[in-house]
């Protein structure tokens, strides 16, 4: 579908500039008037859609362990873990279909903003679904952790991931000498170069981090995560000046609800500005993992977009202080996902159903496609309006 917005705010990795914007076959075109819609966004901004470079999409749904008093690293928080598989309501949710919790991650991430995410785990075939509800990292190395057997070796990995390709792995998760010592160790296996991205790096030293950066590797920093486990995180800002920091939410085994609940815990820990927050979850981010069209509005990237009332000052210009059900629209391959209801029209000439929602307490329109009510049931939060389930019981009925 071809659509112009126009008369709002675009937020860019330079700065803002005035609408209009140009969709076209689902990507932003060069800033002319097309045939199409035409949406009014006066009084409106509009930022790239978020990028998450750290998650576990398939655990959302698991009840977090109950313990709060910090771990001394991620290994001694999986090892308490091991006895909570036990409960009740955690086997329960793991019990779920495993292509169901995959999509409930993904959509818990588009509610908040988020249209494209790393996910930190072996690939399953329901993440190729072509209406999946996010875009994913692909064709990048992993491996799990040095201190833990799950995943793909880490040195076969490396090897294995090619030179424009990032390679993941949780490191230096931790406050003690275990964490600290992570990253010399992973230098001597020769896993230390502009491919690398390490997730947490709580335990990196000032050192650490001149060696990361010099190195031309990187750091997802998930600072929710970090205080919940750990009761620390690291200084994150000569990492953000480098441009070598991206923001993940890890998942809700130990993160924020969302990016944007992290992006607000960013700000409070992190010492860094609005702006530097926002880069670290779109532009630089992308950059991070290699998606240089991600994160950014510019012709022939993908108009993925967020779309927010223009409150006149610092919050409607980072996100930053933004619930999800503040945002007035999310928007992944020019076609609204879930908006307010007077972006109906938007729905309609994309050719889009949409079903009602209610969305922490606001009314919402929601793309029929991830309107599976076995996925509302998982998401705390968002529920059927009675017009929604009305409108889906009768569709079953026909």
């Amino acid at each position: 579908m071809d659509a112009i917005l126009h008369g709002g705010t675009v937020v860019s990795e330079d700065g803002t500039s005035r609408l209009p914007l140009a969709i076209r076959d689902g990507r932003v075109a060069e800033a002319q008037p097309v045939r199409g819609f035409s949406l009014d966004l006066r009084g409106h901004m509009v930022f790239p859609g978020l990028v998450n470079a750290h998650e576990h999409l398939h655990v959302n749904a698991v009840p977090p362990l109950p313990r709060r008093q910090p771990f001394p690293n991620s290994y001694a928080w999986i090892e308490a873990f091991q006895a909570h598989f036990r409960a009740p309501e955690v086997a329960a949710a793991l019990q779920l279909p495993k292509d169901l919790r995959l999509r409930h991650g993904a959509l818990k991430n588009l509610l908040a903003g988020v249209t494209c995410v790393a996910h930190h785990d072996p690939w399953h075939e329901a993440l190729d679904a072509p209406d999946f509800p996010v875009a994913l990292l692909r064709g990048h190395g992993w491996a799990y952790a040095l201190g833990w057997a799950y995943g793909p070796p880490v040195r076969e990995s490396f090897d294995a991931t090619p030179a424009g390709s990032p390679w993941l792995i949780h490191l230096a998760e931790g406050t003690d000498d275990v964490a600290r010592a992570e990253l010399a160790q992973l230098e001597q296996l020769g896993c230390l170069d502009a491919r690398t991205v390490l997730a947490h790096g709580v335990g990196l030293g000032e050192q650490d981090i001149a060696k990361v950066i010099a190195s031309g590797a990187a750091v997802v920093w998930c600072p929710a995560s970090n205080l919940t486990l750990l009761g620390r995180t690291l200084d994150p800002r000569k990492l953000q000046a480098a441009g070598r920091l991206a923001l993940g939410s890890d998942s809700r085994l130990s993160g924020a609800r969302d990016l944007l609940e992290e992006l607000c815990v960013a700000a409070v820990v992190g010492g860094l500005h609005s702006n530097a927050l926002l880069a670290m979850a779109t532009h630089q981010g992308a950059d991070v993992l290699r998606m240089p069209e991600h994160g950014r509005l510019v012709p022939g990237a993908p108009a993925d977009m967020v779309i927010v009332a223009d409150a006149g000052g610092a919050v409607a210009d980072s996100l930053v202080g933004l619930s999800r059900a503040d945002l007035r629209a999310v928007v992944r391959g020019g076609v609204p996902r879930i908006a307010d209801p007077d972006f109906a029209g938007w729905f309609d000439a994309a050719g889009v159903e949409a079903v009602p929602v209610m969305l922490d307490g606001r009314p919402k329109l929601l793309a029929k496609e991830l309107a599976d009510p076995a996925l509302l049931a998982l998401e705390p939060g968002l529920a059927f309006a009675a017009a929604g389930a009305a409108s889906l019981l009768a569709g079953a009925q026909a």
